[in-house]
């Protein structure tokens, strides 16, 4: 049986700020299912001693950074978008590196996330499921990477990530969005901008879902593809809204599959009801769907702007 969400779990988590218990504690992470504060983020994760947490973060900036080793443990600001997690990683990966059994981020910012490989991120997620709500990636590497776990499960819902990825590190390319071998992705209503490098969003994930979304190249510098499934994937594409930039690395496709390897079929896959275009001063052609998997896709209806071809095979 596929793993429990973990916010049918934690039921505390789907409860809306408002309606939430009164922390019990000033300090500025507080465990809600025990009422104790603690003044690090660490020490509130290592309360939990591998069980369920619900960690609520006061407003304000930090320095702090937490490895979630097992259980399942919620992040949650107490007001959204007023808690930032600022340029601290822990072993050299993220702010948040999580490999216990359930993940929940909500309502937080994560910004200057920098280390020596060039993957340094909000969020690295190793092993588990994973949902992120209401959440900003920003002026870093990368916004969330994963690493793989094939039964994992992985939403993104209302984020945005902005000023993220790069080309400039011999380990390869940063991307705003980077999933590896996981079971199922699903990204809805986020929003993608200002790429500084590699691709927007991509995923090795055997199964996508990629709705209601925005993807807005213009001012990018240096990118390459908006959605790269490099190791091919079924599922859904549909109802977003892309803008490919005048200043790409890489323009020859807006949506690239299986261009590196086809480790998951692609036999199926639908891309419907998007909109593309090109922005002012991108003065080339380019490819909506570019396919090397010679797999039957499901394409179309798509809105696509002067100087996009629908599809192309290679």
């Amino acid at each position: 049986m596929p793993r429990p969400l973990l916010p049918l779990l934690l039921v505390g988590l789907a409860m809306p700020a408002a309606a939430q218990a009164p922390a019990k504690s000033s300090a500025p992470f507080v465990v809600q299912e025990t009422g104790k504060g603690f003044y690090r983020l660490a020490d509130a994760v290592q309360s939990a001693h591998g069980g369920d947490a619900t960690i609520a973060i006061a407003p304000g900036t930090y320095r702090e950074c937490a490895v979630v080793e097992s259980g399942r443990v919620a992040f949650r600001a107490r007001v959204s978008g007023k808690v930032i997690f600022d340029g601290t990683t822990c072993e050299g990966k993220a702010a948040l590196v999580l490999r216990g059994r359930d993940a929940m981020v909500d309502g937080i910012v994560f910004q200057n996330m920098h280390v020596g490989d060039g993957n340094g991120a909000g969020i690295r997620i190793e092993h588990g499921d994973l949902t992120v709500m209401n959440a900003t990636f920003r002026n870093s590497d990368e916004g969330i990477l994963s690493a793989d776990d094939p039964a994992g499960v992985i939403r993104v819902d209302r984020s945005t990530f902005s000023g993220l990825g790069s080309c400039a590190v011999s380990s390869g390319c940063a991307h705003s969005l980077y999933i590896g071998h996981y079971g199922k992705l699903y990204v809805t209503r986020t929003r993608f901008e200002k790429g500084r490098g590699g691709h927007y969003l991509k995923s090795r994930t055997a199964w996508v879902s990629i709705t209601d979304n925005s993807f807005d190249d213009s001012q990018g510098h240096g990118t390459n593809y908006l959605i790269d499934l490099p190791s091919g994937a079924t599922g859904l594409i549909a109802r977003n809204i892309f803008v490919q930039g005048p200043d790409k690395e890489n323009h020859s496709g807006i949506i690239v599959i299986a261009a590196e390897e086809r480790a998951n079929s692609s036999a199926g896959l639908t891309i419907k009801n998007n909109s593309a275009t090109l922005a002012p001063g991108a003065h080339y052609s380019t490819t909506f769907v570019v396919d090397f998997s010679h797999e039957p896709l499901k394409l179309g209806p798509n809105d696509l702007g002067k100087g996009i071809k629908p599809f192309e095979t290679r």
